[in-house]
């Protein structure tokens, strides 16, 4: 299933809603959004209605710039929180077209203009309903194989976004385990991490969190992880656009995992230095540029995790300049 052609990133529907419909829906797309994952769970991002038009925008003020000094990360967080937008407006029934990175906005991510109106799909709710149930699921998978054909359907999905990806085989595990590890003592050092984390973030952030999540850092629990898949998404440029699309593209896989009843764990500091984004480009025949690894299996149904605190949706939108 292509989740992208069901986003409402397309033209106009045949009818029209009110102002005051569409903001509503804009609005609640922001407080969607606001349940999107993101390195360290900064949020980097901030919206601003305008107009009856969403303008998401990279919150500057939390980009850790020791981890991420070029913006990879924040703008890749950027891309995750648009895409959840997306779905949450799809589940709305509202049409919209997004225009990404306008060249008359610097510094504007993204502009969502609603376009009119449809009847939300049966997968648009479920998508929706996946924003609230979905986890970042450290703990060990259980060894339940991931069904027949989810790769597949996942590559297939990201090839839409000119996003690729390889799931590294067996022989590479071991490789990828060694090379995260080492990244992660030639990095920069934890404590100047943590913080850099805590400054931004205003709370202490275990140190577990900041470390390479290979196989040995896993968290406690009854799965062996054997059922696990590594997924590496990576595309042939390494700018804005390229980290953005992987963004919305990782999104995506996380909403389409929780609907199938699969759990993934995102491994962004895997890729988050200049040594260890070598270490996974060697792992992938030196082609591309790698955005993300992701790790995903089938959970242990035992193992419930909590959901992870969030910002409020006040706190992620500037005050409408009164033009809505």
């Amino acid at each position: 299933m292509n989740l992208h052609s069901v986003r409402p990133d397309r033209t106009s529907g045949p009818e029209f809603r009110t102002d005051a419909a569409v903001d509503r829906s804009l609005r609640e797309a922001i407080e969607a959004a606001g349940r999107a994952p993101s390195m360290f769970r900064l949020e980097p991002w901030r919206w601003q209605l305008n107009s009856h038009q969403l303008e998401l925008r990279a919150d500057q003020t939390r980009q850790l710039t020791a981890v991420d000094p070029h913006g990879r990360m924040l703008t890749l967080g950027c891309g995750i929180a648009l895409d959840h937008a997306l779905v949450a407006l799809a589940a709305s029934g509202q049409w919209a077209s997004v225009d990404r990175f306008p060249v008359d906005e610097p510094g504007l991510v993204a502009r969502i203009v609603p376009s009119g109106t449809y009847e939300p799909t049966a997968t648009d709710t479920r998508l929706l309903r996946a924003m609230t149930e979905r986890r970042t699921d450290q703990h060990p998978f259980s060894s339940t194989p991931v069904p027949a054909g989810t790769i597949d359907r996942l590559r297939r999905m990201a090839e839409s976004w000119g996003v690729y990806v390889t799931e590294l085989d067996p022989e590479c595990l071991v490789d990828f385990h060694v090379f995260t590890a080492r990244a992660g003592e030639l990095g920069q050092s934890q404590a100047a991490h943590q913080g850099e984390v805590a400054a931004s973030t205003r709370r202490r952030i275990p140190l577990r969190a900041l470390c390479p999540e290979g196989h040995d850092l896993l968290l406690p629990g009854p799965g062996e992880d054997g059922g696990a898949r590594y997924l590496v998404l990576w595309s042939p440029g390494d700018d804005p656009a390229s980290w953005l699309a992987a963004g919305e593209v990782t999104s995506s896989i996380l909403l389409d995992a929780t609907v199938a009843e699969l759990d993934v764990s995102p491994m962004s500091d895997v890729v988050e230095t200049p040594i260890s984004r070598t270490l996974v480009h060697s792992l992938l025949g030196n082609r591309g540029y790698a955005h993300a690894v992701l790790r995903i299996g089938m959970p242990v149904a035992d193992q419930p995790t909590p959901p992870a605190p969030r910002r409020a949706a006040e706190d992620l939108t500037p005050v409408d300049r009164g033009r809505c």
